[in-house]
C-alpha cells in the first residue's frame, strides 16, 4: 500500500435532527454527508485510559490495561461565513447542536484505489477560536468531542462496508 498523504484525506459532518434526539445513521454511502473542504490540517487523536494491573508475579514490571477510549479532533477553518461547512460548525457551537463527523484517510465512497477508513462520531463542538494574526488569514480553530447520542457510539468504519442504523456495526 502506498503512503496515504494528508491532503487526500477527508472530514465529512452530517448536522442531527433538530430535536437532537435522531442518531445519525452509520451508513457511510449516504449523500446527507457534506464534505468539509474548507478544512486545514485535521488532527485524530484517539487515547486510552489505562489502569494499573501490577502483581507480584510480573517480576519489578508495572503493568496496564487500556480503559475507556478518549478521542478528540481538532481542526482549522478559513473564517469564511459564506461556507456551508464553516456555518455548520459555527452554529453547532453556538446552539449547542450534535455535528456527526466522519474522519477518514480518503473518500468515504468506495475509492479504486483502496479502502478509506477512520471514525464515524456524534460530536459537540467544544472549542471555537478565533485567533487574529497580523499577517495571516483569520480561522477559526475547532475542537470537536465525541457526545451521547442513544445506541451511536463512536466507530471505526472502512469505506467498502457500509452500516445501517438497523444493523450497528461491532465495535
Amino acid at each position: 500500500m502506498a503512503a496515504v498523504l494528508g491532503l487526500d484525506a477527508k472530514l465529512y459532518a452530517r448536522v442531527l435532527s433538530s430535536d437532537h434526539l435522531t442518531p445519525c445513521s452509520y451508513d457511510t454511502a449516504q449523500s446527507e454527508w457534506v464534505e468539509l473542504t474548507n478544512v486545514r490540517d485535521v488532527t485524530l487523536d484517539m487515547t486510552k485510559g489505562d489502569a494499573d494491573v501490577t502483581t507480584r508475579s510480573n517480576s519489578g514490571w508495572k503493568a496496564t490495561i487500556g480503559t475507556l477510549k478518549d478521542g478528540t479532533i481538532d481542526f482549522e477553518m478559513i473564517w469564511d461565513g459564506a461556507d456551508n461547512g464553516f456555518k455548520i460548525m459555527k452554529t453547532a457551537f453556538l446552539e449547542n447542536k450534535t455535528v456527526a463527523l466522519l474522519v477518514m484517510d480518503g473518500p468515504k465512497n468506495k475509492d479504486p484505489n483502496g479502502s478509506a477508513q477512520g471514525l464515524m462520531v456524534n460530536c459537540s463542538i467544544t472549542k471555537f477560536t478565533r485567533p487574529e494574526p497580523l499577517e495571516d488569514a483569520l480561522k477559526a480553530q475547532i475542537t470537536a468531542r465525541p457526545t451521547y447520542v442513544t445506541g451511536k457510539p463512536p466507530v471505526w468504519v472502512e469505506s467498502d462496508t457500509t452500516y445501517t442504523a438497523s444493523e450497528p456495526p461491532n465495535a
